[in-house]
């Protein structure tokens, strides 16, 4: 099917498919606005990307691929999952990254605004512990201690590295962590706390995990979490955990996550898109399609775990026939698997 007729399918499916159902960055680390030089893109509306940071990497390199050979302006920023969905379901977007499902307070938004969306998983990441790498106790952390350490209740208590194993030596423990907009926040807490968006509050929080890397290379008495590809791109100054779930301490990498041992902090990522209120529908369908073609390759360039073939044909499959809504029934499947993600989609 090409691309015109793909416009107008997704015009007459507008009316007919069911939806089941949060700042603006202002630095360069925070913005990245790819434009082509030709002077054909004049007259074209840009496709607006926003959400997730952890997603951005992603999406920032198939842009910029894309503009080398398309006259489509593609402009791609970043205020955390939830601070993207607050624009996106306000029709303020083309596309969101996310690195959690929708929930179900911002299907409402959605629904009450008109905008319906294709859920696209896009790869699996593996969150990433953390520390110095002057830090020579610890090589490993379990679930419980990472509770112990981020849960409300240790706000101004927990605040020594010896208060979380009697072995670790009587220094500070400063923290780092995703922002509350984060999908990273919500997902993490949720894992390791039990409750999405617990969290103690006294600690470096940040929607920009180039941040939370900076803040934890120059502290030795450091420990945070973000997504993988900021460690790996970061290796040579930043130390990840291993982290033991009661089975074995289990290190983040991409051959763990595909053997499902890197839990609970293994996660799908996703882009959402809505073609049918984008003013530049062709340019929206083109890069969406080219996306699904570059991104097994761009997520595991830049530290991510792409997904099974099949899964990115399923994902074809529902751009194609403008498949709307979610799988994920507003919150996130905590130690979700490849396998069981790819099953799950093909239910859809």
């Amino acid at each position: 099917m090409n691309a015109k007729k793909l416009a107008i399918a997704f015009g007459m499916l507008a009316f007919a498919s069911g939806c089941t159902a949060t700042t603006t960055p202002s630095t360069e680390k925070q913005a990245s606005q790819v434009r082509a030089v030709s002077s054909e893109t004049a007259g074209t509306a840009t496709i607006k990307i926003d959400g997730s940071s952890t997603v951005y990497p992603i999406t920032q390199a198939i842009a910029k691929q894309f503009q080398q050979t398309n006259n489509s302006q593609v402009q791609v920023n970043f205020s955390g999952t939830s601070g993207g969905f607050e624009k996106f379901c306000a029709g303020q977007t083309d596309i969101n990254n996310a690195s959690r499902p929708i929930n179900n307070e911002e299907m409402a938004a959605c629904n009450k605004n008109g905008v319906r969306y294709i859920e696209l998983p896009v790869a699996f990441d593996a969150l990433t512990v953390a520390v110095n790498p002057e830090n020579n106790w610890a090589k490993d952390i379990t679930v419980e201690e990472l509770k112990k350490i981020w849960e409300p209740g240790a706000e101004t208590k927990i605040t020594r590295w010896n208060q979380v194993r009697a072995s670790w030596p009587d220094r500070p423990l400063n923290l780092y962590g995703a922002g509350k907009k984060s999908g990273t926040f919500d997902y993490f807490t949720e894992a390791i706390v039990g409750q999405a968006k617990a969290s103690r509050n006294d600690y470096t929080a940040s929607e920009d995990d180039e941040v939370l890397v900076n803040g934890i290379s120059k502290d030795a008495n450091a420990l945070g979490y973000f997504g993988f590809a900021y460690y790996e791109k970061n290796q040579n100054k930043l130390k990840a955990l291993a982290v033991n779930n009661g089975k074995e301490a289990v290190l983040p990498s991409r051959q763990t996550v595909e053997k499902a041992k890197y839990q609970p902090l293994s996660r799908p990522l996703f882009i959402y898109v809505n073609p049918w209120d984008a003013k530049n529908k062709q340019g929206l369908n083109k890069f969406v399609t080219f996306y699904l073609q570059k991104v097994p390759t761009t997520a595991s360039s830049v530290g991510y775990v792409p997904l099974p073939s099949e899964a990115y044909h399923i994902d074809n499959v529902h751009l194609n026939t403008g498949k709307a809504g979610t799988v994920f029934a507003g919150k996130a499947q905590i130690d979700l698997t490849l396998g069981e993600l790819l099953r799950r989609r093909k239910q859809f």
